[in-house]
């Protein structure tokens, strides 16, 4: 059983969540190095640590992934004790630019202001 349930941020009902819009246009190995992350926070939650995860601040970290020298860095939030809420990602340069966190604290207020129009599950 998952450490946290897994939901994916979306903008309004069904639009594509901007992370599987991401994830999409990556190549199809970089793809699978980040759904591992993506598995690895569903399985560890809270526990997952640097090197895989880490805290940027205002209560969102990053799920941190890496293929051939590129640094792929997916921004989540957790929602009580069982549930992380992944936004968006991001190809990192030196550091994870502030308007993406600026991005994803958004997401989280508007996620907390109303559950059911930003909540994306995959396979429902």
């Amino acid at each position: 059983m998952p450490a946290v349930e897994l939901i994916f941020y979306q903008d309004a009902p069904g639009v594509t969540p901007p992370l599987l819009e991401w994830l999409d246009d990556l190549s199809p190995k970089a793809r699978v190095k980040c759904l591992v992350r993506l598995k690895r926070l569903e399985d560890l939650g809270r526990e997952l640590r640097r090197p895989e995860a880490d805290f940027l601040r205002d209560g969102i970290y990053e799920l941190r992934a890496s293929y051939q020298g590129v640094h792929y860095r997916m921004l989540y939030f957790f929602h009580g004790r069982k549930a992380v809420v992944v936004t968006h990602g991001l190809v990192k340069e030196r550091e994870v630019p502030a308007r993406e966190i600026e991005r994803a604290i958004r997401a989280k207020s508007a996620f907390e202001l109303n559950l059911d129009a930003h909540t994306f599950k995959p396979g429902r």
